[in-house]
């Protein structure tokens, strides 16, 4: 099965709940993701790198430079305090969302 792109907006949340795991460059988030979804979701470097900037403009995470395990510079991005906020939010509105789109699928 061919892996599936993400919804609009669903990003920004899986990437929230990555690094509430622990801190990771952006490759490893973009491992991350897969492994977790069985290889069922993937995010392009494209849309990952904006997601990853836009959410450390807002302030819910943050990006240390660093040298990696190669010797070469890389970025380790972790989750804020109000990043873990935010992800809290996210995930009850999610949990609402599904619950509503599942109720319409499952109707007659």
């Amino acid at each position: 099965m061919k892996p599936t792109s993400l919804l609009q907006g669903t990003l920004d949340v899986l990437i929230l709940k990555i690094l509430d795991q622990e801190p990771r460059t952006g490759w490893a988030i973009s491992l991350r993701l897969r492994q977790m979804s069985s290889e069922t979701l993937q995010v392009s470097h494209g849309s990952l790198y904006p997601a990853l900037h836009k959410l450390e403009h807002e302030g819910w995470i943050e990006g240390e430079w660093g040298v990696g395990e190669t010797g070469r510079q890389t970025k380790v991005y972790s989750l804020t305090k109000a990043g873990r906020k935010q992800l809290k939010t996210e995930t009850e509105q999610w949990a609402r969302l599904s619950g509503a789109v599942n109720a319409i699928l499952e109707s007659a």
